[in-house]
């Protein structure tokens, strides 16, 4: 099981604030195999971090502690996410 972290930007001078220590965050997530892909959306709302290998309270927990999320500058919404295996399901 993944978890999709969709963060919407809900303050735009706290998010620029916030960008290095978010990418810094992220990256360090990445390299301990925690976090599977990020990225922001196109129309720049805000973007989304894919956890996984961890449980939903860990990815709860990264999350929450995310400097985009912890300085106000982005909501969070956890989202459990199946990736599929389509060497598996197809025939």
């Amino acid at each position: 099981m993944a978890y999709v972290a969709f963060l919407k930007i809900v303050d735009a001078a706290k998010n620029q604030e916030a960008r290095a220590a978010h990418l810094q965050y992220i990256g360090e997530r990445y390299r301990e195999d925690k976090v599977l892909m990020a990225g922001p959306f196109g129309d720049q709302s805000g973007g989304m971090v894919v956890y996984h290998n961890v449980t939903e309270e860990d990815a709860r927990r990264l999350a929450e502690s995310d400097p985009a999320v912890t300085s106000g500058a982005r909501t969070l919404t956890l989202i459990p996410w199946t990736i599929l295996d389509f060497d598996a399901t197809s025939s």
